[in-house]
């Protein structure tokens, strides 16, 4: 016999993005439930580099939302516990050619007036912040905000403080794992619930925030999100002293993140981690829900990183994992209320930068669910911005 249950609201999906609208959800007074399939991290937070980056967002929504999360993580770092890892360790953004320094310059001009602080640094200043970089580049360009957490313990550490928040007013969620939600139930094409194999969580409202599968869980609720999955593969070394003090990259990785086509596209991004190991991204295709290993995909990456650090060249890989990244096809997330079903909101669609944009995204939720004034405009981010556009409702293909 299927349980009931009455909450304020029900979130889909234990990644980070899930985790972070449990938290404000919970911190605001509300009572939540968070349901998954699979584990805490279970999918693209757990195969995430924990990249919490403004470096690669031209000045527009994006980089606004990325400016708030990185307010936001600071504040989280200081109460959440230390194995999340959080390091503000800055990037740094390099160029090959003086043209891709104007190209860079440009790009940083707009990030400024934005709020980015872009320090340009000159080819012969550039060994001073990483010793080992490769000799001949134009310069770069370092981005002190920059940061870097360890993804799936920076999302069990959320839910954790979610079920026990401590804070005067907060409410303690609930969480349900291995627990697949099967409808989305509704009422006269309202949201009143879901239903898993275990029970009913009744609630007026129920958030997406499962990722890659975003699009199949809007299609339960009756409306298109056309949330496509992005194959991406990282290489691990063996654990070396720290030769690479910043999330160092390669201009041409901005260009990939933009970029929208099906192919693959590889552009190194390479940083150290304080248990000693490099880890080297990052590659983008689309591909569906494919999990077959490209040695393509390996072999670009190892040798971009030894283009740029000659100092890995001999180094040991000890694996490679890889992961889907829930992309849209503008790039921006969609967060906040669907008007097309009462009840229904959105935290899905970040690409890659869900683990950095988590908790703007979370508190955006927070302020929706409560009707507060929210931190920054969400318009950019809703949900039915794709209604009107054939091309982007194509079906995402099946994750088995």
């Amino acid at each position: 016999m299927l349980k009931r249950h009455s909450l304020d609201a029900v979130i889909i999906g234990a990644g980070v993005v899930g985790a972070a609208c449990a938290y404000y959800a919970a911190r605001a007074g509300l009572s939540v439930a968070v349901v998954d399939r699979g584990p805490v991290a279970g999918g693209t937070t757990g195969a995430g580099e924990g990249n919490l980056l403004v470096s690669d967002k031209e000045a527009g929504p994006e980089l606004d939302l990325a400016l708030l999360s990185t307010r936001l993580w600071t504040e989280l770092a200081a109460v959440l516990p230390p194995d999340i890892e959080y390091e503000p360790k800055g990037g740094l953004v390099v160029a090959p050619d003086e043209r891709t320094v104007k190209a860079l310059r440009h790009f940083a001009e707009g990030q400024r007036a934005a709020g980015v602080d872009a320090v340009e640094v000159a080819a012969d200043a550039l060994h001073d912040l990483e010793p080992h970089l490769a000799p001949g580049l134009a310069g770069g360009f370092h981005y002190p905000q920059d940061a870097q957490v360890q993804p799936a313990q920076a999302a069990a550490r959320l839910l954790a403080a979610a079920r026990d928040p401590g804070a005067a007013g907060a409410r303690a969620a609930e969480v349900y794992l291995g627990e697949e939600v099967t409808e989305i139930l509704l009422d006269r094409g309202a949201v009143r619930g879901v239903r898993t194999p275990h029970r009913e969580l009744l609630a007026p409202a129920v958030v997406n925030a499962a990722g890659t599968w975003g699009g199949r869980i809007a299609a339960l609720a009756g409306v298109t999100l056309p949330v496509l999955p992005r194959r991406g593969f990282v290489l691990v070394t063996e654990p070396l002293p720290r030769v690479v003090r910043h999330k160092v990259y390669a201009a041409d990785y901005i260009a990939d993140v933009a970029s929208g086509s099906a192919a693959l596209q590889s552009s190194a991004v390479v940083e150290g981690t304080p248990s000693g190991p490099v880890l080297i991204g990052a590659t983008r295709e689309r591909v569906g829900f494919d999990r077959t290993l490209s040695t393509e995909a390996l072999r670009r990456l190892a040798a971009q990183a030894a283009a740029l650090f000659p100092v890995l060249a001999d180094v040991r890989v000890m694996r490679a994992y890889h992961g889907f990244r829930p992309y849209l096809p503008d790039h921006l997330p969609a967060i906040g209320p669907d008007p097309r079903c009462p009840g229904l909101l959105h935290a899905c669609g970040h690409e890659g930068a869900g683990i950095g944009l988590a908790p703007a995204t979370g508190a955006l939720i927070a302020a929706a669910l409560t009707g507060a004034e929210p931190s920054l405009p969400a318009h950019p981010f809703r949900p039915d911005r794709f209604a009107a556009d054939p091309a982007a409702t194509d079906t995402p293909e099946e994750q088995h």
